[in-house]
């Protein structure tokens, strides 16, 4: 299957909120105005993957704070058309997300639900360990989070996303 991951758009906004409400009912899922709002800050990246078919398939997002001293980063989300699942495109995501946060240098942080053993081997498969608990994390079920780190990364870019590709344009791969 060849796969673009592209920036996400506004137009793309409805289409993330309705994988939102199949992938995260219990846990208050992100609506349209949620990813428009994160469109529009300046420190967010976000973007979407789309099959040879140009349906959207997925989507991810991730923040990029701190300054050029001491930059880091947080994965805001990764969401997967549920029949997809286990099938490369979540990892080509954060493969996209990493590369971007790459470009900066420095470590990378996330939660994810204790209870999610499947995002947990794949954060860790890309090198993030756990460091900490969140009780109660995600409302309104109370599910727990564990919050994971990813050491600093300066000049990480997998040859799928070369340096100083970033999110401007598309980038086709396949899995």
């Amino acid at each position: 299957m060849t796969i673009r991951i592209q920036p996400m758009r506004p137009a793309d906004a409805v289409r993330c909120a309705e994988f939102e409400q199949v992938l995260f009912p219990e846990d208050d899922p992100w609506h349209e105005v949620s990813f428009l709002s994160e469109l529009a800050a300046s420190h967010n990246r976000y973007i979407i993957a789309r099959d040879q078919d140009d349906r959207m398939i997925g989507y991810a997002g991730i923040a990029l704070l701190g300054d050029a001293e001491h930059p880091e980063a947080e994965i805001h989300t990764i969401g997967v058309d549920p029949e997809l699942h286990r099938g490369g495109v979540g990892t080509l995501l954060l493969q996209a997300l990493l590369a971007e946060a790459g470009q900066r240098g420095g470590p990378v942080f996330l939660e994810v639900r204790t209870d999610n053993a499947a995002a947990i081997a794949l954060y860790e498969k890309h090198g993030f360990h756990i460091i900490g608990l969140r009780k109660n994390y995600y409302q309104p079920s109370g599910a727990d989070a564990y919050t994971m780190r990813k050491p600093a990364m300066a000049g990480f870019a997998p040859a799928e996303f070369p340096q100083g590709a970033g999110f401007a344009e598309d980038t086709e791969v396949s899995s």
